[in-house]
């Protein structure tokens, strides 16, 4: 245990960026996959034509490339600064929004024409089909994939390390290189493992929850 009560500085700055970067890059992936999937499925064509390409582009472009240009790139750009931890909470929400869109899409899918086209027949425009009408059973039907989603963007949080953002991957290094502190890097990674594995049972937790209240409710 050492390895972890003589580093709890490093163990602490570590743990609140991962959680920085999930929760940032969830929110940012959770409302712009909900607008891109709503487009996927648009009557406009147009809007259709830009989620498509959006999600084609963005999620066959390794993560690791679209960090680069985020943590690396941007800055180039000459825009207004950010810190390293937005820029990898950025580059994670836009990554992990198109998987959102596409679950959501094909829970879409599995709601009945005849709902929408009732609630067009009664005057109500598209925006509110979607939001009072189809989004919240679509939501229902796909909590199972869209945990994993989350549980996958949670994963991904590790290749910030390699973009000089603490978080719990890039603590071997850290400790490693700190004169002083106890702890080999197979204990750290073992340790780090054991985090994550615990933070994947909680969301595997939520899961079981939203599954079993939103089963009653329907």
């Amino acid at each position: 245990m050492d390895v972890i009560f003589a580093n709890l500085d490093l163990w602490g700055e570590a743990i609140k960026n991962t959680l920085l970067v999930f929760f940032g890059g969830g929110a940012i992936a959770l409302v712009l996959g909900i607008i891109v999937g709503a487009m996927r499925v648009s009557p406009v064509p147009i809007a259709r034509a830009i989620g498509t390409v959006y999600v084609n582009i963005v999620r066959n472009t390794p993560l690791t490339l679209v960090f680069f240009f985020f943590v690396l790139g941007y800055p180039a750009l000459g825009l207004p600064r950010m810190s390293l931890v937005t820029l990898g909470i950025i580059a994670i929400g836009i990554y992990t929004a198109t998987y959102v869109a596409e679950v959501l899409r094909a829970g879409i899918n599995t709601v009945p024409v005849g709902q929408a086209e009732a609630a067009r027949a009664i005057g109500l425009p598209f925006g509110q089909v979607m939001t009072l009408v189809v989004l919240p059973q679509a939501f229902r039907s796909v909590v199972p994939p869209m945990m994993s989603v989350f549980i996958a963007l949670l994963k991904n949080t590790t290749v910030a390390a390699g973009f000089s953002i603490s978080e719990l991957a890039a603590l071997r290094a850290t400790i490693n290189d700190a004169a002083g502190r106890p702890g080999s890097p197979m204990e750290v990674l073992l340790w780090v493992a054991v985090i994550f594995v615990a933070m994947v049972m909680v969301l595997s937790l939520i899961q079981n929850r939203l599954e079993k209240r939103w089963r009653i409710v329907r």
